[in-house]
């Protein structure tokens, strides 16, 4: 099989896996919100501890340890992505799948709201457009649920400081989740022996199905990990790109569908916008990379 059309398809996987997340998370109730997020964390360090160890990438996750700024950096993505998971687990276990689905759905449009705001970079026209269009959709959106989409907008903007810092540090999808998982499990830990102690727990108290559904949550946070990592490698970035839209899709689709979730008119409105939103900074960029192509080639040829 061609490496394109491997990456295609563990790109798919990534993201198609990453968009079921609102059928697995209510399995592990009766356990809270904040209970399977410490679940998660301290499972998923140990999957990927064991990830570090077979795949051999000792040096690399020692490597972070040695320099300052990468470990601070990473200390910043542990938390952003900790709150970003705590949130999309609380979003869909309260019935707001719809709303989480927002929130990716908006994250593109939020990169380049921080892009500017943090890094002064500078947009063309066309962005302006969609950052434009998309604030008008959360105006929508905002008198349509008679609140701010809170739950959209902290997985968008925790997600998109989580982006940043990893690209910023620049290290391996692994050693740095390794890191991450690390840097939230003590904390994490700590949470789930006081709920013990307190009496309050549910990881041993709700059978042995419970249990393996628990510590299955490292494993599910590892595999679409590993199958958006062997994507990257083998497909171009703007693929990848289009690709990421596959997850919010899913869910809003579940969250309608077999989920249930009620969409009155001005909700279509707020999501027909972002969608109108995404169109214009999707075309807008595509269009920019072919005149860039076409520079880089007319030079070459010169």
């Amino acid at each position: 099989m061609p490496e394109n059309r491997r990456g295609l398809l563990f790109g798919i996987a990534a993201y198609g896996l990453w968009g079921a997340f609102p059928l697995y998370w209510p399995l592990l109730e009766p356990s809270g919100p904040v209970e399977i997020l410490a679940h998660r964390v301290v499972w998923s360090l140990l999957t990927m501890a064991l990830l570090v160890l077979v795949l051999r990438r000792g040096r690399q996750f020692r490597a972070i340890l040695r320099d300052r700024r990468t470990t601070l950096l990473l200390v910043v993505a542990a938390g952003t992505i900790t709150l970003n998971w705590g949130t999309y687990i609380f979003g869909v276990n309260t019935g707001r799948v719809v709303e989480t689905s927002l929130g990716y759905f908006i994250n593109p449009l939020v990169t380049v709201l921080m892009g500017v705001l943090i890094l002064q970079e500078k947009l063309r026209r066309l962005q302006w457009v969609a950052l434009a269009i998309g604030m008008v959709a959360v105006v929508v959106l905002t008198l349509d649920y008679g609140r701010l989409p809170y739950v959209a907008l902290v997985l968008a903007f925790s997600f998109g400081t989580y982006g940043l810092a990893k690209k910023t540090a620049d290290v391996g999808a692994v050693e740095s989740l390794a890191f991450e998982t690390t840097v939230a499990a003590p904390v994490a830990l700590g949470y789930l022996v006081w709920l013990g102690a307190a009496g309050q727990a549910h990881f041993a108290g709700e059978g042995w199905a419970h249990v393996l559904l628990l510590a299955s949550s490292g494993v599910v946070t590892a595999v679409p990990l590993l199958c958006f990592g062997a994507a990257a490698t083998r497909i171009p970035m703007t693929s990848l790109g289009l690709l990421q839209y596959l997850t919010p899709t899913i869910q809003f689709v579940l969250g309608i569908t077999l989920l249930g979730e009620h969409m009155p008119p001005e909700r279509w409105i707020g999501f027909g916008l972002v969608w109108l939103a995404l169109t214009v900074f999707t075309v807008e960029a595509f269009a920019h990379r072919r005149r860039q192509l076409a520079l880089i080639a007319e030079s070459t040829a010169v």
